[in-house]
């Protein structure tokens, strides 16, 4: 059964370990939470298990351990807490173990499967100890030496550390929650996995060295940064000569750690002190998608696009519809989305966005946004809402099929991209289409200009004049989605 690369939530219900036949289970990169049943360990005959990039949470079940068939088990990107059970080391067939980029502690079995492993498929996490093939500090005590008492200690001190962590968790969210009732838009010291300083992050980017550069905006820069554990995150540290860099780095905190979305970049911890202010992030291996658009050596197919740009509307539809008061991002544009290393699209960069309670509009007295990509309402008097991040959107769109970008020469005067798209709608599309999508297509191609068609036909809705005129993210992102079922 393969679900992944899907939009399914809720729990992974205890009924699970009914499907005992069950020989591979595919349910990566969804929106899963709360915990894996335990009687996931009644599916004897499994063989692969992939349940990585969800919100699953709690321990990882003892009872994997009965999988005595399991050759693949991959748990990485999700919030999985306490120690990797003992009972894995059982498993004589598991080939391929991740648990890279959890929230798990203690001690890397070095029994079994485990000798074969690396420690790639282990960082990202709070605190790991164990040998020395996994880059992790060495455990306190030795195995081969451990008494009852400790041994019995060892098992139960995980436990009340977890019962701690969420006494102490609960306190700290009541508190949270009251004093967001007093001031609601305050909140904005980042929640981390772990502390680091300034000395790490400044070893890690080899001391924000040009080879570890990979990107340089107007309030900051972002550095490749190895960490001691082994980790490899993205390093985005703000300039602090600037008057806006404190509030940006707040802001980005404030949204970055209060929002969770598969297509949102996901902060990994921070560092804030009198001489640094930086977001530690996911690390994005393949860039951002203005690399793949200019680049003459990237090339991403019709279907590529599309899903990228489903990535996106994603993202924004979380941002204006699912969280609890509307995120408006302010400076949508293909910089600001980032690829991961199985393309998935996410959306970064939240310096200067705003969060305000429904069908609110901010009046802004310093216009932030890019050139090329603002709503007219926002670049002309400064008023946003959710509708100048669909504007924004609509123009990306253009940008991703076209390759042009909205601060081209040719645009000049009133003749701007929109302009030129609405002028080439509907029978010149192929005019202004990407030409090495145009020469893809050659096989198909009275298909693909319906698609080419309805893609700009979108995009001419999302960049209307008139805000209230535009669609909203959720019909934007049906739309799209209709367009790759019909098409790709």
């Amino acid at each position: 059964m393969d679900l992944s690369h899907n939009f399914l939530n809720g729990s992974l219900v205890p009924e699970i370990g009914s499907m005992v036949r069950m020989r591979q289970l595919y349910l990566s990169s969804n929106q899963f939470s709360g915990e894996i049943p335990s009687t996931i360990g009644k599916l004897q005959n499994l063989i692969d298990l992939t349940l990585s990039n969800n919100r699953l949470n709690g321990p990882i079940p003892e009872s994997i351990g009965d999988l005595i068939a399991l050759q693949t088990l991959d748990l990485s990107k999700n919030n999985l807490n306490g120690v990797i059970p003992m009972s894995l080391v059982k498993l004589e067939y598991l080939g391929y173990f991740n648990v890279s980029f959890n929230d798990l502690t203690g001690e890397i079995p070095n029994e079994g499967p485990f000798k074969n492993f690396t420690s790639e498929f282990f960082i990202g996490n709070r605190e790991f100890c164990g040998a020395s093939q996994f880059k992790v500090k060495p455990c306190k005590y030795n195995r081969t030496r451990l008494t009852i008492k400790t041994k019995v200690l060892r098992y139960i001190l995980p436990s009340v550390v977890v019962v701690l962590s969420l006494v102490i968790s609960l306190v700290y969210l009541m508190r949270r929650h009251n004093k967001k009732k007093l001031l609601p838009a305050q909140s904005t010291s980042p929640i981390t996995i772990k502390r680091i300083s300034y000395h790490e992050v400044l070893n890690a980017t080899n001391k924000f060295g040009e080879d570890n550069l990979i990107d340089k905006g107007s309030i900051g820069s972002v550095y490749k940064g190895i960490f001691s554990d082994g980790m490899i995150a993205a390093v985005k540290v703000f300039n602090l000569d600037l008057e806006c860099a404190n509030k940006s780095f707040e802001t980005e905190c404030q949204i970055l750690c209060n929002t969770r979305h598969r297509n949102l970049v996901k902060v990994i911890t921070s560092c804030s002190n009198l001489d640094l202010k930086a977001l530690v992030l996911e690390y994005m291996p393949n860039g951002n998608l203005t690399k793949w658009l200019s680049s003459s050596n990237c090339f991403l197919n019709t279907a590529r696009r599309l899903e990228i740009m489903i990535d996106v509307a994603c993202a924004l539809e979380y941002l204006h519809h699912g969280y609890s008061s509307p995120i408006v991002h302010c400076d949508l544009k293909p910089s600001n989305v980032l690829l991961d290393e199985n393309m998935i699209a996410h959306v970064a960069d939240f310096g200067i966005a705003k969060l305000f309670t429904k069908d609110q509009r901010i009046s802004m007295s310093k216009t932030l946004g890019t050139i090329g990509y603002m709503a007219p309402e926002y670049g002309s008097t400064g008023l946003i809402s959710p509708m100048a991040d669909v504007y924004s959107y609509g123009i990306m769109l253009m940008e991703t099929f076209t390759k042009k970008k909205p601060t081209d020469d040719m645009f000049v005067g009133e003749f701007t991209m929109r302009r030129w798209v609405f002028e080439s709608f509907p029978n010149a599309i192929m005019h202004i289409v990407d030409v090495d999508l145009v020469h893809a297509a050659e096989n198909d191609i009275s298909a693909k200009e319906i698609c080419f068609r309805s893609v700009m036909e979108l995009a001419l809705e999302c960049t209307v004049d008139l805000s209230e005129e535009r669609l909203n993210m959720k019909d934007v992102l049906t739309r799209l989605k209709k367009i790759k079922t019909k098409f790709c």
